[in-house]
């Protein structure tokens, strides 16, 4: 049974261009379902199943679930969004890797108009 075209498959083995090894580390990584996987894009998925323990997964996978979500080959994901989705994966490192700050809190002094942070 073929998915109807207007309608996305709520189970990812509906979803073209994936086999059973990139179900597989998908499923491995918590990525059961369509919306799960369109909840997440492409990259953040891509990331999650790298992030497993013993995976290898290639960035033929990236291509792959890139593919799957907008419908175009992997081929064409590879030639034609390689650099924008190499950057998005590089950005996504890049904000995991960065320490987040705390946030200052102000704190309001009855003597004093104005606020001063604390240190």
């Amino acid at each position: 049974m073929q998915a109807d075209a207007n309608r996305t498959p709520d189970r990812i083995d509906a979803l073209p261009g994936l086999g059973p090894k990139s179900r597989d580390m998908l499923a491995a990584a918590g990525i059961t379902t369509t919306a799960q996987l369109q909840a997440l894009g492409s990259v953040r998925a891509y990331a999650r199943v790298r992030a497993r323990p013993g995976n290898n997964a290639s960035l033929n996978l990236l291509w792959a679930l890139e593919g799957a979500l907008t419908g175009l080959p992997w081929r064409v994901v590879a030639q034609e969004h390689r650099l924008s989705l190499l950057l998005a994966l590089e950005a996504l490192h890049d904000d995991a890797a960065t320490p987040q700050r705390p946030a200052r809190r102000l704190r309001s002094d009855p003597g004093n108009s104005s606020n001063d942070s604390v240190k």
